[in-house]
C-alpha cells in the first residue's frame, strides 16, 4: 500500500490459505522437497501402505492433540488450486481493465476449517487405506485455527470457490499422486 501511494503502482495481492489438489488431468500437483503440507504427507503415507508398507511403521506425525479445537488438532482452511487459478485470472483482468486503484489484498480460502484428524479421515475415505499416524508435541507457534475470511474476494472480485468440500480436493490430489 505504501509503494502504491508513493509510486502510483496498482497491485492485487492474493493471500492463499492451504493450497491443495491437482488439475483435472492430474498433470500438475503438489511436489515439495521436503514435503511439509498435510494432505500430500497423508496421501504419501496411504500410497506407501497401498504398495505393501506396514501401516504400523508410519512416519506420519500429528503435531499436538491438545489444541482448543473440537478434536484437539489444528484446524486449517484448504483451497483447491483450480479455484486459486480462477482468482488469479479475475485479479489480472481487474488490473488490466483499470479497476484497481492502489493496492488491493484478498484472502483466498473456502471459509471453513478442517482439523488434522478430519483431513486424515477424509484421506482414509478417498484412498480406502488404513492410514495411521504418531502424535508428537505441538510445534512452536502453531495456532489452533486458521480459517480464511474471503468475504472481500467474493464481494469485490465475484470469486466463489467451486471446491467447497474436502473430499473432492483430496480426491484430485490422490489421483495425481497415484499417477506418479
Amino acid at each position: 500500500a505504501d509503494y502504491a501511494r508513493a509510486y502510483a503502482v496498482d497491485s492485487v495481492a492474493l493471500r492463499y490459505f492451504n493450497a491443495a489438489g491437482s488439475d483435472p488431468e492430474c498433470e500438475l500437483g503438489e511436489r515439495h522437497d521436503p514435503e511439509t503440507h498435510l494432505i500430500p504427507l497423508v496421501l504419501r503415507e496411504a500410497l506407501r501402505v497401498k504398495q505393501g508398507g506396514d501401516p504400523a511403521a508410519t512416519q506420519l506425525c500429528v503435531f499436538g492433540e491438545d489444541f482448543d479445537t473440537p478434536d484437539g488438532t489444528c484446524v486449517r482452511d484448504y483451497v483447491h488450486v483450480e479455484d486459486l487459478c480462477r482468482a488469479h485470472l479475475i485479479a489480472i483482468r481487474r488490473l488490466l481493465e483499470g479497476k484497481v486503484a492502489g493496492a488491493e489484498g484478498y484472502n483466498l480460502g473456502i471459509g471453513r476449517g478442517f482439523s488434522v484428524r478430519e483431513v486424515i479421515d477424509v484421506c482414509r475415505t478417498v484412498t480406502g487405506v488404513d492410514i495411521r499416524y504418531q502424535v508428537e508435541r505441538r510445534r512452536a507457534g502453531d495456532p489452533p485455527r486458521l480459517v480464511a475470511n474471503a468475504t472481500k474476494a467474493r464481494e469485490a472480485l465475484g470469486w466463489v470457490p467451486e471446491y467447497q468440500e474436502l473430499v473432492p480436493i483430496v480426491a484430485t490430489a490422490w489421483r495425481y499422486l497415484e499417477r506418479g
